[in-house]
């Protein structure tokens, strides 16, 4: 039995990763800050610590063959600077080094579409686009922290540790116990919370394909390898139509242009921030909306037989994972149903 190991394992894709490697016989350590559903009642090894404490990443890289590193802070805000660079740039160069130390075989890290130059707009995202320069002054801070991050994983150069990179797009789906940014707008459209739209969209790829593509990425794949594991782009009045087809609660009348959003992205900050929340619509959130429309995922398709399900299947899933944990029992909510009632 294959020994792996997982950082982050209680996040939206570290909850798929470790099922999907369960599901395959895989023994999995999972490094873990404090106890989450996300691993309840799954036969995995738990390891205590953080990305900052090298004692407790090497506790659990020992004796493992992989380590898949997804662990990160992320932050669609301004002011964590310093945070970002702290958890998400140097926290990676202590993974790649216990790794190193251990003699862990291949280290699958998780990067981010975002790190990534997106532009021209015209041209088709591929994971061979160049890593965001410091001069990109449209990206975010997380956003060049992920490419930072993502940079140092290029550089190893430590013979017996083999490495991949993959770049998921917005990713969305069930076992999202922490209730993701997405995941948070998703549960607003299914119970009528969300007053309006905004103009754009995303590319959108269920977590468990992301997780099953990560596994054969280290298994197939060679040395340096890299994969854009996407889905399908949807705007996001299309996304609403079929949560309100699944759910009868009717989508948002408004749609917001993107510019008078902007615009509006301190404000609703505050406002959201008043009442105890994330902020949904933020620079770095509407910057996205407005992103590349083609993410390609052509090699991980050619090379590892990579095929994203449908969205319409995935978002079901989703509903159906938060009813679950809401108690609610369906996919509905208490907000104005289509037919007007």
């Amino acid at each position: 039995m294959k020994k792996v190991a997982v950082t982050g394992a209680s996040g939206h894709i570290g909850a798929n990763l470790v099922r999907e490697l369960l599901l395959r016989g895989y023994e999995v350590t999972a490094l873990v800050r404090q106890s989450s559903a996300a691993l309840e009642g799954l036969d995995v090894s738990r390891v205590d610590g953080s990305l900052e404490d090298k004692q407790s990443l090497s506790r659990a890289f020992k004796g493992v063959e992989q380590v898949y590193h997804l662990a990160a802070f992320i932050s669609i805000q301004s002011g964590h600077k310093e945070r970002l660079e702290r958890i998400n740039v140097e926290g990676t160069r202590n993974v790649l080094s216990v790794c190193q130390a251990e003699g862990v075989s291949t280290l699958v890290h998780f990067s981010s579409i975002h790190a990534l130059e997106l532009e021209p707009l015209d041209k088709a995202v591929t994971e061979d686009n160049p890593l965001l320069g410091a001069g990109a002054g449209r990206a975010g801070d997380y956003d060049h922290s992920k490419a930072r991050a993502d940079r140092l994983i290029r550089l190893n150069d430590h013979e017996a540790l083999q490495t991949r990179i993959v770049y998921p797009t917005a990713v969305f789906g069930p076992n999202d116990f922490r209730s993701s940014l997405f995941g948070q707008a998703i549960q607003k459209l299914a119970h009528g919370q969300l007053p309006a739209l905004v103009a754009g969209g995303f590319d959108w790829v269920d977590a468990r394909d992301v997780a099953w593509g990560a596994v054969e990425a280290a298994e197939k794949g060679k040395d340096g390898d890299r994969y854009l594991l996407s889905g399908q782009y949807l705007e996001m009045h299309a996304v609403a139509a079929v949560i309100a087809e699944l759910t009868g609660v009717a989508a948002p009348r408004f749609t917001c242009p993107a510019g008078l959003a902007a615009l509006s992205a301190p404000l609703l900050g505050l406002w959201a921030r008043l009442r105890g929340e994330t902020p949904i619509y933020t620079r770095d959130s509407l910057a996205a909306l407005s992103a590349n429309k083609e993410m390609s995922h052509a090699r991980a398709a050619g090379l590892l037989g990579y095929q994203p399900r449908p969205f319409r299947q995935s978002m079901r899933d989703a509903l159906n994972f938060y009813s679950r944990q809401n108690g609610s029992g369906a996919t509905g909510g208490e907000g104005r149903r289509r037919d007007g009632s």
